[in-house]
Formats: structure tokens, sequence, C-alpha cells
């Protein structure tokens, strides 16, 4: 065990692996108290993921339903917060108790998994289901390693989208949704003027690195986003109009409120909701956050992708992982539940309520909602699609850098200095 968590030290303290391996412990004790195995026959699966906020739950329902309907038993292990679910399913894995299938996002965070043996593949059902004819390239560059499909595709998920309160602009005087990072500004100023919170905003790494991302992709265009993120070119880095996108990063600062240390996405939506602020960057797994709050996209709420209609649809999104077994009901169980997950009918109804798109480009989406639909018509041209900063750095990378983001959002550091701060993060 010990030998292999350090390739993972972006997740882990000396002090966290110790609760993580306590909280491994008590999610299996908890999952198997309250899901005993069924008497009927049918391929059991174990599944563990992190959807727990309201949206995320009556989406993981549809996938558990489905499963079910296919003759499955679906044994439901949600642990909260991405970190902790990867935590605890590594340490299951390691510890030679895996779980059927374990939640990931579609990045590099399994690529190590692979290359250690780890994981089975599924290529039995990819290769039977045609996966290369229907996934994004940038999708199945990552579920698919030297020829093998080691992960099944849930989402797609686009992180960077402007959330903003319909009722809130009209209380503002705005009467025109923003189209470019200047009218945005001018939109925060308006909210801030009549006393709301123009930003609502969790000071968590991640979603500090979210709103970076939106600001690098509008203000510095598909080039220098590939530049820093992709090539970590230090030329572009340093030049000055990556110096703006940091700039721009750093003045979206103001707009939050005090209570924004630590708060949890879920729960800065809920600003938007309830009217207590304006604008949020955030992924589209919002929306299910509004659906359970019976709010409807262009009619209580309004959706932003990008700015532009060359704005870019950076793919995010989650994926199933399915630990190495040679236990043939185990591997039945895998090979069903990587079919399920992708056949249309069950991408549609996850996406309706998860706030995802469909990861097929063969699926009919006209009955998601507004916002959907704006993202589906992006992802039409492949000019547009472009992987998130995970997809092209390495775990440690990725935390590095996201460590130099938050660090100059709550501090004031000369932006020359944050600069050399990210070629050092991206050389880790």
């Amino acid at each position: 065990m010990i030998a292999f968590l350090p390739k993972y030290h972006r997740f882990y303290t000396v002090g966290k692996r110790l609760s993580i391996g306590l909280l491994a412990c008590a999610c299996l004790n908890s999952a198997y108290a309250q899901t005993k195995p069924a008497v009927a026959a049918g391929p059991r699966a174990e599944v563990i993921h992190w959807w727990t906020a309201g949206g995320e739950s009556s989406a993981v329902k549809s996938l558990a339903e489905a499963y079910r309907q296919a003759g499955g038993i679906w044994v439901d292990n949600a642990v909260a917060l991405g970190e902790q679910a990867r935590a605890v399913a590594l340490n299951r894995m390691v510890g030679g108790n895996p779980p059927t299938a374990a939640q990931f996002n579609t990045t590099n965070q399994f690529r190590d998994m692979i290359e250690q043996g780890m994981l089975n593949n599924v290529d039995v059902v990819a290769q039977r289901d045609g996966w290369d004819k229907f996934l994004p390239e940038i999708v199945l560059n990552i579920v698919r390693v030297k020829g093998h499909y080691y992960a099944a595709p849930v989402d797609i998920h686009m992180p960077t989208w402007i959330w903003y309160s319909k009722a809130v602009f009209k209380k503002a005087g705005i009467t025109s949704e923003p189209k470019t990072m200047d009218e945005l500004f001018v939109a925060l100023d308006k909210i801030k003027a009549i006393g709301l919170i123009p930003l609502a905003h969790g000071g968590q790494s991640w979603q500090d690195n979210i709103v970076f991302t939106t600001v690098l992709s509008n203000v510095g265009g598909r080039e220098l986003y590939l530049k820093v993120l992709r090539d970590r070119d230090q030329k572009a880095i340093m030049s000055e109009q990556f110096k703006k996108v940091l700039l721009t990063f750093k003045r979206l600062q103001s707009y939050v409120d005090k209570g924004s240390p630590g708060r949890n996405w879920n729960d800065a939506t809920a600003m938007i909701i309830n009217g207590k602020a304006g604008v949020q960057f955030m992924g589209d797994w919002a929306k299910g956050e509004f659906s359970l709050a019976k709010q409807e996209a262009e009619r209580d709420y309004g959706c932003v992708p990008g700015f532009g209609d060359k704005s870019l649809y950076i793919i995010q999104g989650d994926v199933f992982v399915f630990p190495k077994t040679s236990n043939p009901d185990q591997v039945k169980a895998q090979n069903l539940l990587a079919s399920v997950i992708i056949t249309p009918s069950t991408q549609i109804a996850f996406s309706k309520n998860k706030g995802s798109i469909p990861i097929r480009t063969d699926v009919d989406g006209s009955k998601l909602d507004a916002c959907a639909q704006k993202g589906l018509a992006i992802m039409k041209d492949k000019s547009r699609q472009i992987g998130n900063g995970e997809v092209y750095l390495t775990p440690d990378q990725n935390g590095a850098l996201a460590d130099a983001l938050t660090n100059y959002w709550n501090s004031n550091i000369p932006v020359e200095k944050v600069q050399r701060n990210i070629i050092s993060a991206l050389e880790s």
C-alpha cells in the first residue's frame, strides 16, 4: 500500500492517509450494512461515487434504475467529495477488496492505475457497441489506452459556464446578457451597486481553478489555452496576453463576499437560486440544483457557455473504472454496467438530472433543456472542442497549478511573480 499511494500524493497527506483508511472501512461497512446481498440472481455491482448533492443524487438514481432494469443489482456506495471517494476506491483496491466500479474524472487521474495493472478493460463491450464511432476524440483518447478500453464514460460536462439570476439582473437594471468580459464586469458593478453579491463563489481550490479556466478560455482563446496548459510554453506564460488573463482573474475576486472561503459549490448555486447573488462560474452540473429548485433555464436563470461564436467547449466529465478482478461474476457485472451506462436511453435520463450532455454524438437531445441545447450546438463544431486542464497535465502539475492560482486569488502577489510561480508549478 505505501509503495503505491505516493503516486497520488496530491490527494493525500500523512494525516489524511490514516483517516482515509478509516473512512474506507467505515464506508465499506456502511455500504454492506445498508445493502445486504440480494437473493435474486443477477450481476451485483458495488459502485463507489461522489454524487451526493441533490441534483447529483437524482442522476445517480437513474443509472441505478437502468442497471436494475438490465437485470443487475446495484449496491450504492456514495462518498462525499471526489478526492475522498477516489481515495476510498484506491484503498479498497490496494487492500484486496475492490468495488465493482469506481467514479473518476475524464482525465489522467487513473492512468497510473492502468500502467500498474490495477484495472480490468471492457474491450468486449466497447468493441461490440462501437464506442470509437460515437465518442468525442478527446474522451476516446482518455478511456482507450494502447488499444484497450479501461473506463466507461458517463457524461460530458463543461466546467466554465457562467450562470446568472434573471431576477437579480432585472433588479439591477441589466437588460441584456453579457457578450464580452467587459460587459460582464459592467453587470457585476450594477449588481454590487444595489447591495447584492455580484459573484457567488466557493473559495475552494478547484472552484478558483474553474474561474481561472473560464477567463483563460474567453480572454486568452484556444491558442493561448493550449500553449499554457498543453505545451507549458514558458514564453506564452510570461506573455502580456497571459498577464491580462491573470489580472482579469484577480479582478473577479473583488466581487465575492466575505463568506466565500470554504463554501461548497452547491451553496454558491443556491445564492443564485435565492436571488442573493447575481453570477456564478460553475460547471453545468449546477443545473441539477436549479432543477431541484423547480427553476427553468432561460426563464429563471441564464446560462452563458462563453463569449463569441468561437468560444470553446471545454470537455470535462466522469467515467467509471473497473478494478482488477478475475471473479467471473464481477467481470460480468463490470461489462453489464459499462454497456448500460452508454446506452442512449440511459444517457438522456442521466443528462436530464445531472445537467450534463450525453457522451454520445448519435442521440436525440431535443428534449434536454435550453442550456444543454447550447452545449450540443457548440459540440457539433469539433474545432471548438478542447480538453480541460487535467487532460493535459499530470495530477501533480494540476495540483501545483491550483495551489499557485488559489494563493494568487487570496493574496496580494505581483502578477509577474505569479507567472513565474505557474512556470514552476507546471514543471513539477
